[in-house]
């Protein structure tokens, strides 16, 4: 396990190797979910993206393994559209929608702009930290291509003001492209804190110099974003996929995976200590039981983050890591977390402090987050404590806020509650009757 320690002189200094750490703790030993970021991100090397990490992250042992830019037989955004296409890349910030669509939308307008999006607000989430401290040049590279086939000239990188380390790294990153003479216009911004700024229009308004949060879109940002020009924005591990795709061609990258969703992803899962997280990439189609920081016992998990779903471990056993039979199973893989709870820790009782937690971490721009979440949290806050709440008024609240908002946020909020019910609703009945059974 690769440890993030801060290190700020790692590219003058030279680069000998990150230090080894044990393997992830188990869920019992890693605690609760945390509403802040993690005070450590801890990494595993992985087959694809994650690989040769003792490189280190200088843009000279990038370029002394895999060259310069660009590949001689991909000459076109339609080229590499198809390439997309055919391996079924899909978006990793949570969303999962297919790349293809998004750069061909782009394309077709005039003077796109490129934005590299590592405004991580998801607290459990340290995959585009770990990227950014460990192989910043792979997702940097995959969006300086798209960039240049798509004939733009501007690129953002957007990092999160409440993550140093990622700006630091993102700042040493683009010096050295500077530095070796790379003609994009690179463009560094720092955003605020909170759950919602790396949502895409908050990232859109932030470079637009206003307030960094959701506004109403009638168009998708790969149509109309930044300055109304088509903007093509994805987070770190997308833009990684991207240059992964690129540097081993179709044929190369589908030697991972499956025949049906070829290539790797990245989980963050429960780290070592309290408030760490782990990062690991496994290759789609993976048994959840070999993938690491998955709980042997059957616990609940905490599937894709704040935003995400419930299952228990029993039954995430019984799957692959796979997008498509996830959401087939009524799931989601969101974020790329997978949180298993420690033995006795309620998962009623873990879902009503995430509910209050997005109640206050919204733009406060409409009326669904403005009054419905404040009054959902409420709610599912009186099911926790055992207060004989009737569940029926929280299914009214959640149809009362669902699809209505500026933004995904209530949806998501939504999405999480909904799926208690579904997964553990023995243990909603018996909050209902005023009992846990769980810790008891």
């Amino acid at each position: 396990m690769t440890s993030l320690l801060p290190s700020p002189s790692a590219y003058e200094s030279g680069y000998a190797g990150p230090p080894r750490f044990q393997p992830l703790g188990t869920p019992a030993r890693s605690g609760m979910p945390f509403f802040a970021p993690p005070a450590q991100v801890m990494v595993e090397p992985g087959p694809l993206l994650l690989a040769h990490l003792d490189d280190g992250p200088s843009l000279a042992a990038h370029r002394a393994r895999f060259g310069g830019v660009g590949r001689a037989d991909l000459g076109s955004a339609e080229q590499l559209a198809q390439w997309a296409e055919a391996v079924g890349l899909a978006g990793r910030g949570g969303a999962g929608f297919p790349f293809h669509v998004k750069l061909r939308a782009a394309a077709a307008g005039r003077r796109p702009v490129v934005v590299v999006n590592l405004a991580e607000g998801e607290p459990l989430s340290g995959k585009d930290t770990a990227l950014a401290r460990c192989v910043p040049h792979r997702v940097l590279d995959g969006a300086a291509l798209t960039a240049a086939l798509l004939g733009a000239r501007e690129v953002h990188a957007v990092v999160p003001r409440e993550r140093p380390l990622v700006e630091e790294s993102l700042s040493l990153a683009l010096a050295e492209r500077r530095a070796a003479g790379e003609r994009l216009d690179w463009r560094l911004t720092v955003v605020g804190p909170g759950f919602v700024s790396g949502q895409a229009r908050a990232v859109i308004e932030a470079l637009s110099g206003r307030p960094g949060l959701p506004v109403t879109a009638w168009q998708p940002e790969a149509v109309s974003g930044l300055r109304g020009r088509p903007t093509l924005l994805s987070n770190a591990e997308t833009w990684a996929q991207v240059w992964a795709l690129v540097e081993h061609g179709p044929a190369g990258y589908s030697t991972l995976g499956t025949a049906g969703e070829p290539g790797t992803t990245l989980l963050s899962v429960p780290g070592f200590d309290e408030g760490t997280v782990g990062v690991v990439e496994v290759e789609l189609g993976t048994s959840w039981t070999a993938s690491p920081g998955v709980a042997d016992t059957d616990v609940p998990v905490l599937l894709g983050g704040f935003h995400g779903t419930w299952t228990s471990a029993h039954r995430l056993a019984g799957m692959p890591v796979s997008r498509v039979a996830l959401r087939a199973a009524g799931l989601a893989l969101g974020a790329g977390v997978a949180w298993p709870l420690p033995e006795g820790v309620c998962p009623v009782d873990v879902t009503a402090r995430i509910t209050a937690y997005l109640a206050g971490e919204s733009a406060q721009r409409c009326g669904p987050c403005r009054n419905g979440l404040p009054a959902l949290a409420g709610e599912v806050a009186a099911l926790a404590r055992g207060a004989g709440v009737n569940y029926r008024r929280i299914e009214e609240l959640a149809g009362l806020v669902e699809r209505r908002g500026a933004c995904a946020h209530p949806d998501g909020t939504v999405r999480l509650v909904r799926s208690l019910v579904a997964a553990f609703g023995d243990e909603v009945a018996a909050h209902v009757a005023g009992r846990c059974e769980v810790a008891r």
